[in-house]
């Protein structure tokens, strides 16, 4: 047991975790993380977790030595049921509270207005610049915007990424095709900063409509989509995944709700309330691949700039796609909201 670890719980996104300073992490950081969190139990009754793979999340950060970068983040999933921290995938809600907690811990020095924050994803290897509102040296957190899947409104978070594709598994189609058949069915395989299969809702017989409560009760299809996913691993270059927490699985549908497309996302076990933001990234821009298993379901505005409506189960994300002549992504955005939600010490 330590003496106390210095730690900041905020709420990025649709997502809550515990945020630290690289440095005043233990060497012994993942024992001392399970122990935080209260994992391995369902309820993580002896932890901060709150036993959902949505707030069971950690970030590490630091002052960048890279040129033109202010901080360095590492996000770490901890398994709720499991003794599992992973680094083996981003987490683009969590991102969102980075910058205000660099604001907050002094590692960027903001003045008044609107401060980019400079962040190096450690997991991907990738840059995202996250702006963030400031008055008189702290965050604001305040604010007249919504997302669903977080209760009243907040400050606006703008979050810009660039060349993310490939970031896990090398490229963005990591098998070079729109489409491939995977245990029998039809999926595309996709990383534009999170590795997703893709699939039809209705290949498993299913609308896609479907509640998160449903579907993580449908044994049947959480075996099969487990399957699928094991087969993807190699097909992604992510080699054997059995361990680890990506690829993500989202089913496809049509939009119910005036957005592009409909998804139900496993993360990889269990149905997410919403969706990830780099997920919704990934599956935004398979909507824009031509042949992908999106293409026939996705509703697409016109125009080279795409504001593209993510449907998800507690309703939807939007993802800024800016689309060049040739077809290809060129960079995507999105904005979301965080919060401090309290600034201690924490006892493992």
């Amino acid at each position: 047991m330590t003496d106390g670890v210095r730690c900041m719980w905020m709420r990025g996104g649709t997502s809550k975790g515990a945020f630290f300073i690289a440095e005043d992490l233990p060497a012994e950081r993942d024992t001392f993380l399970l122990r935080v969190l209260g994992s391995p139990d369902d309820r993580q009754i002896d932890g901060i977790g709150g036993a959902d793979p949505l707030t069971s999340k950690v970030a590490v950060v630091k002052l960048s030595e890279r040129p033109g970068v202010d901080v360095d983040y590492l996000f770490l999933q901890v398994a709720v049921n499991e003794a599992l921290v992973s680094d083996a995938q981003n987490c683009g809600n969590l991102l969102a509270a980075v910058g205000p907690f660099a604001i907050e811990r002094g590692l960027v020095n903001a003045g008044d207005g609107l401060s980019k924050v400079t962040v190096f994803m450690e997991n991907s290897q990738e840059l995202a610049v996250v702006s963030v509102s400031v008055k008189n040296g702290k965050p604001v957190y305040e604010g007249h915007t919504a997302i669903d899947g977080v209760p009243g409104t907040a400050a606006a978070i703008s979050m810009a990424f660039k060349d993310i594709a490939g970031s896990s598994c090398g490229a963005l189609l990591p098998t070079g095709n729109a489409v491939d058949v995977v245990d029998g069915l039809s999926a595309t395989l996709i990383d534009n900063g999170m590795p997703v299969v893709l699939l039809r809702a209705a290949d498993f017989g299913i609308q896609g409509s479907e509640s998160r409560a449903e579907l993580d009760n449908d044994s049947q299809l959480k075996s099969r989509l487990e399957s699928i996913r094991l087969a993807s691993g190699p097909l992604m270059n992510l080699g054997d995944v059995s361990n680890k927490t990506v690829p993500k699985m989202t089913l496809l549908s049509a939009p119910m709700n005036g957005g592009c497309v409909s998804t139900r996302t496993f993360i990889p076990h269990r149905c997410h309330a919403s969706i990830g933001v780099l997920g919704a990234v990934s599956v935004a821009t398979a909507c824009l691949v031509a042949g992908s298993v999106a293409t026939d379901l996705a509703d697409l505005p016109a125009g080279g700039k795409k504001r593209l409506l993510i449907e998800h189960p507690t309703g939807a994300t939007a993802i800024d796609a800016k689309v060049a002549d040739d077809g290809r992504v060129e960079s995507t955005a999105i904005v979301r909201t965080a919060r401090k939600l309290f600034d201690g010490t924490v006892f493992d």
